[in-house]
Order: structure tokens, then C-alpha cells, then sequence
């Protein structure tokens, strides 16, 4: 008996899917196994129609020698819709072993071809119940049924919102369905497993209908009605029978229509809900509908259907309020203790016609009243009106809100205090799974990553919005790139982004312009850093999750993206005409404006060059060699361009902004001697802004990377530190739980940045997470080989404000996890790779001979290969397993420093300046004075270390050096 297994068999990320219209649909699975350096080496997959029928399979991959584990292609004979296909794996690894086969699972099609709707969109009669109506519809269709119901499935959609009810039960426990597409090209539908409320005579199912997205208020301009002006539904339920007939019922006019108790319900408004209204028994048999209205059939612009992509929106944690005040105003206030997107549900026993009125808030002002002014138009109020026949409990259906903090107004008693228990917060988002983990020793820090996850979950609502509270809530692309690496980091996002990046397609202009948002509901497009969503979300979505066939789909929108923008202007190697939001809420920026210093143009070329660089990439790998080299050598046009135009003979940035150096160095439009003159310069600018960043929306995300990966991670550290404005741990002081959209949301002094523009749940400065990950916890990929087949870990050791950090994702192949703890006296770095993929590892500052695992030392440890010791510590490539490596610590608690912060002691520093004096007359190798004044001097560092004081007092003698130092490098030129 092997201890290998195949475990987590996934059909399209999802165990176990119901309703999916892949024809062609892709297995993964990983694998467990206790021996170390396992690696699968074939696989076999079989496919039946039946949980035992795998003696006679519908497929069979036999034997099939391959290390592939995850979206493996199903090539079987043709599948039929509404069929239930049963699967099962197992696998063979390098040491002989075979896997027994994996649990047995399942995925379930819905309708492949339009032909298969016979159901029409019905919506009431508008002569008997008008079509503008705010109060919800409620729709109704009784029907027999025969006895023995072998399975019941239903396939539905509505325009806007809907819920769905079988014999007064509510059918799956999914929110805001069917999602927001671009609903003129696409509408998702739901497939529902009804078996379970069905009975053999009278049957009824019931759909409650909103506005929702479709027709209800959107965007900050108050439009309505922006994909049509009715509410509609469509349905279709098939009823197999043990002896193998079917009867299908659908959507026509013989249904029926009412209001009831919700006289309305907005996503950005809130929900008016009058239980003395309610029809009780309203989705049941023997509800007496004669007074109902009569629908009709309803001719709407609608894209075509598909089945559903996303995971579903749902109510994902409860969580508590943490106390109740009132505020110097008067008002009685809930406090969640946490900024969260979703609904209140609350309980009450009150008189018949008691109004309740919730109305939710992200803060208190600075005299600690509850704060609505940045909701701008969005109302976020809930009203209630009891029934008066008991305890009643409420919670509202078709809207959602971002809040802390919840005024309440009329309920009984509250003026001798509420009851928390009455009260409960329901987070309702994209159901993801979360697969990243991340702390260290600083608890600000993880203070941060928290805000970073809940920024992300109370954002990613169907769609990637900007902010969860005000009168906008789109699909914003700039905020999605520059935030989609550390989200799918965070959360299995593969279904997520598929979902959007088809929007975004089906929205691109005929041009290939990409609009702001997606789905598009606002006039604007091809901005850069925005429309480079379009390659930049599905490339990453390639390297996290390794899917070639989202890259393939997507491509033609890559292309088309790179294409719009090379027929731009007089010159097609820049980008210089058009808008652009540019570094946008740049903290350069001029007064009482949104826009960065940075130079549009050098914006809008660099991420140019970046899409150019990047659909080549994507040509490679999906075999497109004529575009592979077509794109290579325009990128390297750019390049030039971007050379000729921003940069000085002598190799300066032209540009003094943080952001122009970030971007130049990230997206490697500089390289040499060149590279190190704009890494040294942006150093220089953090430095001279007290270790503060000035980055927008563009330079953020990437700052840290551009310090670290250049020379400067005591720099970039140190930023990430920084608690006073403007930084990231900022807001922590100020008691934060989420991302702010500006650095200084709330200013020193209590008071606002603005009403106009202020969200205290705006995700993307969150950005810093995939920093925070990939260098200081190390955990990284080779990106050559996608979806960390082969991992990296490097983590970034040292300093005495980080002593221990620990990052975890859950892979496609399994967890991985990089963890480093440093004392006066070792290092230990714990990793833990998952079998069938292998890692390169470095040890930083460690010596061959000094390093252990367990009681064995590199050299004998088994399963290690490409062992070496190199200048910056022992690298070497293991296989899966579990590793704990320790080393002596030669360097203390001290820093790694960076190349010229603080390495001098003032002694050197005299004599530096004394050698610098003149300009280096007579000295015949200036640069060697320089080199071995500095050794000296950071050895003196790591005998006697500095204090932070004296470090701080070195700053300005430090930036003379480094100008005497380039001035020489001039000179010699």
C-alpha cells in the first residue's frame, strides 16, 4: 500500500459543478504523498455516466505518460447537455508508485445550444402592472407532476435580479443572480438541483425580480434603465422520471403576477420592506392567485446565454457588532468592528406598522459622528416595517452596502440601549475560495494584509468594482491590473477573472480600445494602464493558474489592445495623444487635482512597452511565432523611443518623478549603466521625501519591487513601515480595516480628505501584497513554467524591524509555504513544497558548510541538486517535501543593506570627503578608495551597529557621496 494519493479533483476550478457549458471541459487534481521529491510521472483518467459504470468507461486515457496535473482537456466522445459525467484519476510517480483512484467526481452540463430554450422571457402585463414599478415582482406557475421524479434541474436568468422558490422553500442560497455581464452580448443563467422540493401532484415555483444592475440606478450620474426598461425572467425545469420520460416546464404566459412587501430595492439605495404586505404562501400549492395579474411574453436585447461562470455571490461569514453608542449628535450607532460589504440581518418583536430604519456608514467624523457625506447620492438605507405578529427577522434581498458603522432609527426601546444579539452582519461577496496566508512579526503589518483581504472581498461582488459604498461601484480595469496579482494570491480567482475578462472582450470597442470600465456603463475608453488590463488580467491568470486556454481566448483582445494603441497618433513606437488618467491621485500632483506629475506620455509609452512585451510573451507560449517576432521587435522600438525621449545622454531619468523611475525600471525600459542610475535616483527621491512615497494608482504597486529588485530593499522596507502620511501603515494608526483610496482619507487632525472622491474600501494600494509576498516572504515562481510547477524561494532576511515572516499559497499542485525567523544567533527558513513540482531555493548570507536540515548538511541531504554557494548565500533546487534549513547569523539583527544607505560611519565619511575633495586629483583609482572605504566601513557597522539616530544624522552627507560618486562615473566618460 503507496502512501500516494490523488486528492482535489477539480472540473474548471470547481469541485463537483453543476451547470457548465465546456464542451470540452479540463481536470485538475494534486497529489499527496509522504516521500519527498515525488514527482508524477503518468496519469489515468476515466470518464462514465454512471458512479459504477467505470467497468465500461465513456473515456479512458489509459496509461498516459505525462507530469501534467491541472487543466487536462477532456477528448472523449461528444457530451450531451443536462448529463451527469462521472470522473476519477490516478497516477504513477518517479519512484515506482501507483496511486489508487481518487474519489469518484462529477460535473454536470447544462444547455449547449440556444435551440435548447423552449422557455420565453415573460414579464408582468404592463396594462394590469406597470413596468416601472419600484416594488418587486413576484411571479408564480402552478403544475402536476407524476410521482417517482427520478432528478429535476432548472435552468434560469432574470434582467435585473432574481431569487427562485420550489413549494415555498428558496432554491440554493446565491445573491445577486445572474451576475452583472455585458448583458446586450451575454447573460449568465443558474442551473438549479430541484429534486429534493418536488412531489408528485401540485408543484409551484415562484421568482421574486429586481431591478438589479440592468435597469436600476447606476453609476454617479443617476442613470437608470442602461440595458432596458423592463424586468424579465426566463426558466426552464426539467423533470426526469425513473422510467426515463421528461416533462419540461418553462417561462410563457400562463404565468402569473403580483407585488408584494418589497416596494424597492437599489444596489446603491437600500431596500424598503413591508412584511404586513407579505403574501404568505405565495411559492406554495394551494395559495389562492385569483387576483393576480397575467404576464406577457417580453421582446428584449439580450446577448446570448451562458451558463454560469463566476463563483456565486453569497453570504461567505457572520460577524457581530462589537458594541452600540451614541454619538455627540444623538444618534444610536452599531458598531461591526470591521468595514464590511454586505447586509444586516436583524431581529425584532415590535407593535404591527414599527418602522426600522438602518442607514450605513464607513466612519465617524472627528467629533464621532457617524460620517454619510462620501456616499455622495448613495443612499444605503434600509427601512422596515413589522407585521406585528411575533419576532420577525429581516435581512434585505436585491441590494448591498459597505459599513462599519449602522444608525438605527425606530427601533422599540433603543433609547434604553440595544441588544447586539438582534443585530448581525452577513459579508456577502464572490464565493472564492482563499488560498494565500500571510504574517510577520510587525502587527501593523498584518494589520495590512487583513485590510488587503477584505478590501478584496468586499470589492470582488460578481465584478472587480473600485468601492463598495458610494454612487459607482464599476468594473474599473485600471484598479483591476494593478491589483490582480496579489488578489489571485489571496483567493482562487480563475473563475473570477474568466467571467470578467469575457466582458471585457465583448465590451472592447470595434477599434480595440478598451472602455474605463467593465461591463461598460459610463462614456470613456483607452486610457493607459487601464485598457492594458486587457492583456496584462489574462496573462497573470496565466502564470498564477497556468490556463493556456483563457490566455488563447483572450489573445485576440490582447492583440487588438496593442494594436489600438500603435495606430495612435504620428509616431506608432509612443503613445502621446489621447486621455489618460495617468498616475492617477498622485501625491505630486498639483493642487486641487487627480492627476500625478508624471507626463502622460511617458505613462502611456512605458505601459506600451509593457503590453507589447507581454503579448509577445503570450505569442510564445501559445505557439503564434510570426506575432512572437513581430512584437518583439516593436517592443524593442519602444524601447528606443522611450530612451531617446526620457532619458539624458548621461542616463538620467528626464522625469523627477518617483513613478517615471518605478516605471522605467519595472518595465524594463532601461538596462546598464542606465538601470542603475534611475534605480540609484529613485532611491535618492524616497530618501529626500523622508523615506515617504509620492506614487499614484501606477507607481504604487510596482515601487517596492523597483527598490528591492534594484539594490534598495532596505529602502522599500522601510517604506513599508513607515507609519506617519502618507504610507500604507498610515491608515493603520488610524484604525483602518480595509484600503483607503487616498493616502490621507482621514487627516492627522480627524478631518476628510474630501466628500467627492473619498472610499475607505478602495483596493488597489493594496497592491503592496504581491511585494510583501514574493521578496520579504520569498515565495515566487519561475514564470517561464507557470502555476508554480517550479517555485521560487527567496525570501529577503534581515533588519531589525522584521525578525519572522511566513507566507502560504495553495497552488494548483498543492501548498506552498515560505517562512523565515532571524535571531541574534541563526536563521531558519521553513519551506514546504507540494509534490510534483521542485523548487529553486536560496539562503540568504549563508555558507555552504554552516547550513543544516534537520542533522544533515546540504551536501548530504538527498533529492538536492544544482547545489552552489554564491555571492549572495547557497542556492541549490529540491524536490516536494517539507524543509527546515538553519544557519548560523553572521550578520546580527542588523539590516541588509542596501548599496550606498547607510553604510558609512562617520569616521569614513571624513575621510571620504577628504579623498573627494578635489575632484580626485592624483588619485590614480578613486572608485577603489571608495570600494574599500566602504568595506571597511560596513564591517565597523556589523561590530557596532548604529543607532537609528545616528543613521538618520548620515542621510545628508550619504546623498552628497552618492552625487560625488556619479559625478566621477561623468568625468571618466
Amino acid at each position: 500500500m503507496t502512501n500516494l494519493q490523488v486528492i482535489d479533483v477539480t472540473c474548471e476550478y470547481r469541485k463537483n459543478p453543476l451547470g457548465i457549458d465546456v464542451k470540452q471541459p479540463r481536470i485538475s487534481w494534486r497529489i499527496q504523498s509522504d516521500t519527498r521529491g515525488t514527482m508524477q510521472i503518468a496519469y489515468r483518467y476515466q470518464v462514465a455516466l454512471t458512479e459504477d459504470g467505470f467497468e465500461q468507461p465513456l473515456w479512458d486515457t489509459d496509461y498516459t505518460k505525462s507530469d501534467q496535473s491541472i487543466h487536462i482537456v477532456y477528448n472523449g466522445p461528444e457530451l450531451a447537455s443536462g448529463t451527469r459525467y462521472y470522473y476519477r484519476v490516478k497516477v504513477w510517480d518517479n519512484f515506482g508508485h501507483e496511486s489508487e483512484w481518487s474519489d469518484v467526481s462529477w460535473w454536470e452540463t447544462a444547455l449547449f445550444e440556444e435551440s435548447e430554450w423552449k422557455a420565453e422571457w415573460i414579464t408582468p402585463n404592463p396594462a394590469e402592472l406597470a413596468p416601472l414599478t419600484k416594488p418587486i415582482f413576484l411571479l408564480r406557475k402552478q403544475f402536476e407532476l407524476k410521482e417517482n421524479i427520478a432528478s429535476a434541474r432548472v435552468y434560469a436568468t432574470g434582467v435585473g435580479l432574481y431569487e427562485l422558490y420550489v413549494n415555498g422553500e428558496r432554491v440554493g442560497d446565491e445573491l445577486l443572480a445572474p451576475g452583472w455581464t455585458s448583458y446586450s452580448k451575454r447573460i449568465q443563467y443558474q442551473t438549479y438541483d430541484v429534486t429534493a422540493q418536488l412531489c408528485g401532484n401540485a408543484n409551484v415555483i415562484g421568482v421574486m425580480l429586481a431591478d438589479g444592475w440592468y435597469k436600476g440606478d447606476l453609476t454617479w450620474e443617476d442613470k437608470r434603465h442602461l440595458y432596458g426598461d423592463k424586468r424579465a425572467v426566463l426558466l426552464q425545469m426539467h423533470v426526469r422520471y425513473t422510467d426515463g420520460t421528461e416533462e419540461v416546464v418553462v417561462t410563457d404566459t400562463t404565468w402569473k403576477a403580483a407585488t408584494g412587501p418589497i416596494l424597492y430595492s437599489e444596489l446603491y439605495h437600500g431596500e424598503t420592506y413591508d412584511a404586513r404586505l407579505e403574501k404568505d404562501g405565495w411559492s406554495n400549492a394551494d395559495f389562492n392567485d385569483a387576483d393576480w395579474q397575467s404576464t406577457v411574453i417580453s421582446q428584449l436585447s439580450i446577448g446570448k446565454l451562458v451558463a454560469q461562470e463566476n463563483s456565486p455571490t453569497r453570504v461567505t461569514e457572520t460577524i457581530h457588532p462589537v458594541s452600540v453608542f451614541v454619538t455627540p449628535d444623538g444618534d444610536t450607532v452599531l458598531d461591526m468592528g470591521q468595514n464590511m460589504v454586505g447586509r444586516i440581518r436583524m431581529t425584532v418583536n415590535a407593535p404591527e406598522g414599527t418602522k426600522i430604519v438602518l442607514r450605513h456608514a464607513e466612519v465617524l467624523d472627528k467629533e464621532g459622528n457617524i460620517y454619510f457625506g462620501n456616499l455622495r447620492s448613495a443612499k444605503q438605507t434600509v427601512e422596515y416595517i413589522t407585521k406585528g405578529e411575533g419576532v420577525e427577522t429581516y435581512a434585505p434581498h436585491f441590494t448591498f452596502q459597505g459599513f462599519r458603522y449602522v444608525k438605527v432609527e425606530g427601533y422599540p426601546g433603543q433609547e434604553d440601549g440595544l441588544s447586539l444579539e438582534h443585530f448581525v452582519g452577513e459579508v456577502i461577496h464572490s464565493d472564492m475560495q482563499p488560498i494565500g496566508e500571510f504574517e510577520c512579526s510587525d502587527p501593523m503589518v498584518n494589520q495590512l494584509q487583513r485590510n488587503i483581504v477584505w478590501g478584496q472581498r468586499g470589492n470582488f461582488v460578481d465584478v472587480p468594482t473600485d468601492c463598495p459604498q458610494r454612487d459607482e461601484r464599476l468594473g474599473w480595469t485600471g484598479d483591476a491590473q494593478v491589483f490582480i496579482r496579489t488578489a489571485l494570491f489571496n483567493y482562487q480567482g480563475g473563475q473570477f477573472f474568466t467571467k470578467w475578462l469575457r466582458d471585457l472582450e465583448a465590451d472592447q470597442l470595434p477599434n480595440g480600445g478598451v472602455p474605463f470600465v467593465v461591463p461598460n456603463v459610463i462614456n470613456g475608453d483607452s486610457s493607459a494602464a487601464w485598457g492594458d488590463a486587457a492583456v496584462i488580467c489574462p496573462w497573470t491568470v496565466y502564470l498564477c493558474y497556468g490556463d493556456t486556454r483563457l490566455l488563447e481566448e483572450q489573445y485576440g483582445s490582447m492583440k487588438a489592445w496593442v494594436e489600438y494603441i500603435r495606430a495612435q497618433g504620428d509616431n506608432e513606437y509612443a503613445w502621446n495623444t489621447g486621455f489618460h488618467f495617468g498616475d492617477w491621485l498622485g501625491l505630486d500632483s498639483k493642487e486641487d487635482s487627480y492627476f500625478g506629475a508624471t507626463p502622460n506620455e511617458l505613462v502611456a509609452t512605458a505601459y506600451y512597452a509593457y503590453s507589447t512585451q507581454l503579448l509577445r510573451d503570450a505569442a510564445r507560449v501559445l505557439g503564434k511565432t510570426e506575432d512572437a517576432a513581430m512584437y518583439g521587435e516593436l517592443l524593442e522600438k519602444i524601447k528606443q523611443y522611450f530612451a531617446d525621449e526620457f532619458l539624458t545622454p548621461l542616463g538620467r531619468l528626464a522625469v523627477s518623478t518617483q513613478t517615471a523611475h518605478v516605471l522605467a525600471l519595472m518595465f524594463d525600459l532601461v538596462d546598464g549603466k542606465r538601470k542603475e542610475r534611475v534605480a540609484h535616483d529613485l532611491n535618492e527621491l524616497v530618501l529626500e521625501n523622508d523615506y515617504h512615497l509620492t506614487t499614484g494608482f501606477v507607481g504604487t504597486p510596482y515601487l517596492c519591487f523597483a527598490l528591492s529588485n534594484n539594490g534598495y530593499h532596505e529602502t522599500a522596507v522601510k517604506l513599508l513601515l513607515q507609519d506617519t502620511y502618507p504610507s500604507w501603515l498610515y491608515s493603520v494608526t488610524k484604525g483602518a480595516t480595509t484600503i483607503w483610496e487616498h493616502w490621507d482619507g482621514i487627516k492627522p487632525d480627524g478631518s476628510f480628505w474630501s466628500d467627492d472622491m473619498n472610499s475607505y474600501n478602495h483596493y488597489a494600494y493594496g497592491a503592496i501584497g504581491d511585494w510583501m509576498y514574493r521578496v520579504i516572504a520569498g515565495l515566487d515562481m519561475d514564470e517561464t513554467v507557470p502555476a508554480y510547477k517550479r517555485i521560487r524561494i527567496q525570501p529577503t532576511i534581515g533588519g531589525r524591524e522584521l525578525t519572522h515572516v511566513r507566507a502560504a499559497h495553495d497552488s494548483m499542485y498543492g501548498k506552498i509555504t515560505s517562512a523565515w525567523n532571524i535571531t541574534h544567533e541563526e536563521v531558519t527558513v521553513e519551506v514546504e513544497i507540494p509534490a510534483n513540482t521542485t523548487a529553486e531555493i536560496l539562503l540568504p548570507n549563508a555558507d555552504l558548510q554552516d547550513v543544516k536540515e534537520g542533522s544533515a548538511t546540504l551536501t548530504a541531504l538527498e533529492g538536492v541538486a544544482s547545489l552552489q554557494e554564491t555571492e549572495a548565500g547557497v542556492s541549490f533546487v529540491i524536490g516536494s517535501g517539507s524543509y527546515r534549513f538553519v544557519y548560523p547569523n553572521k550578520r546580527g539583527l542588523n539590516p541588509v543593506f542596501s548599496r550606498d544607505t547607510k553604510v558609512i560611519d562617520l569616521l569614513a565619511v571624513e575621510k571620504t570627503a577628504t579623498v573627494l575633495e578635489a575632484h580626485f586629483p592624483g588619485i590614480s583609482n578613486p572608485h577603489g578608495v571608495l570600494a574599500s572605504l566602504r568595506t571597511q566601513s560596513l564591517q565597523k557597522l556589523i561590530e557596532h551597529p548604529m543607532s537609528h539616530s545616528t543613521e538618520d544624522k548620515l542621510d545628508a552627507v550619504l546623498k552628497e557621496l552618492n552625487a560625488l560618486e556619479w559625478e566621477l562615473e561623468t568625468v571618466e566618460k
